[in-house]
């Protein structure tokens, strides 16, 4: 399996997981459509989506069908939840801080 942090850090392939985001159950003609790039290249941003475990594919008689993998990218976006309340709380501390040693002093 791929890292999912790798397979964003191309354009396409964010692009590639917003449209999914959007409509699920793609086929990559229909995906292709929003791109310059031909079939044989959307065909490999999609594997290294899926090697990444942020799409899945399914099968439907001689089409594949694409759609985000919901639970992967929950992880992702908690991932930055938590970083950045982390830092958002330390500088709120900091504030606090500031603010009460500012107090501490005019008295």
């Amino acid at each position: 399996m791929g890292s999912p942090w790798k397979a964003l850090s191309d354009d396409n392939r964010r692009k590639i997981l917003l449209l999914l985001g959007k409509k699920d159950n793609m086929i990559p003609t229909e995906i292709a459509e929003h791109f310059k790039s031909t079939l044989p290249a959307i065909s490999i941003q999609l594997r290294i989506l899926k090697e990444a475990d942020l799409i899945a594919e399914r099968k439907l008689g001689k089409n594949r069908l694409y759609s985000l993998n919901r639970k992967k990218s929950l992880k992702l976006v908690e991932f930055f939840e938590d970083m950045y309340d982390y830092k958002l709380n330390s500088l709120k501390e900091y504030v606090e801080n500031k603010e009460k040693k500012k107090k501490n002093n005019e008295n």
